[in-house]
């Protein structure tokens, strides 16, 4: 899809007006006697890599809210302001699929049978190659 740069630039004044009116909850901060409870001196390496990875999940859950909470809010705008983001930033909703390839090849025998000429060559292909018949007699 084709964005004028016009389309462009409210799409840019949209985040711009969005990021400054829009105010993300901020993360809290752990209290300290949480902290304080937690003896980091005295745990084995075992817990501490335990405690690490359960903290990498954490935060890696917490960006991805955030990112649903940013992109809630940009979509909201957009339809405040008559657009759909997906409009204003020309992507497309959903992956496209690709048409399935020509048969390029076609059975001796049974004609219903074909082959793309891609990936691996079907055995009906190969044991007619190897029995003396051309490839390209065997052309759609």
């Amino acid at each position: 899809m084709y964005v004028k740069s016009s389309d462009r630039l409210i799409f840019l004044w949209c985040q711009v007006v969005v990021f400054e009116t829009i105010v993300l909850p901020r993360p809290t901060t752990m209290d300290v006697t949480v902290m304080e409870q937690i003896d980091l001196e005295e745990m084995s390496l075992t817990e501490l890599k335990v405690l690490q990875k359960k903290i990498a999940k954490a935060i890696e859950g917490f960006e991805e809210r955030q990112k649903l909470q940013a992109l809630a809010a940009l979509e909201a705008k957009a339809r405040e302001m008559g657009f759909s983001l997906s409009e204003l930033t020309g992507a497309t909703q959903g992956k496209t699929r690709r048409k399935p390839a020509a048969p390029k090849y076609r059975h001796p025998d049974d004609a219903s049978i074909t082959w793309t000429g891609k990936g691996r060559q079907p055995a009906w292909f190969k044991t007619a190659v190897t029995s003396g018949v051309s490839p390209d007699d065997l052309l759609v």
